[in-house]
């Protein structure tokens, strides 16, 4: 079984208040030196059968129509090392 993972962030052009969040709470946790903080969400596919061409098609295609509102996201798609 292989596991494709799917990276979704928000485009570098969107607001991001949750990020923006963590930024503002870092130095008073004590941790400097962070410029900026952007939020995204990460998704772990455990696939069956083997990761082919067709199989990363698909799961591109199911990162495209379900999970990532492309509008205001961008995504990638990759397969991890067993």
């Amino acid at each position: 079984m292989a596991r494709v993972v799917v990276d979704v962030m928000l485009k570098p052009e969107i607001l991001d208040p949750q990020g923006q969040a963590v930024q503002r709470t870092l130095p008073r946790l004590g941790f400097d030196g962070i410029a900026d903080v952007r939020q995204g969400k990460r998704f772990e596919l455990d696939v069956e059968g083997p990761v082919d061409e067709a199989a990363l098609a698909r799961i591109h295609e199911m990162a495209e129509t379900f999970l990532a509102n492309t509008v205001i996201e961008d995504f990638v798609v990759k397969v991890e090392e067993a």
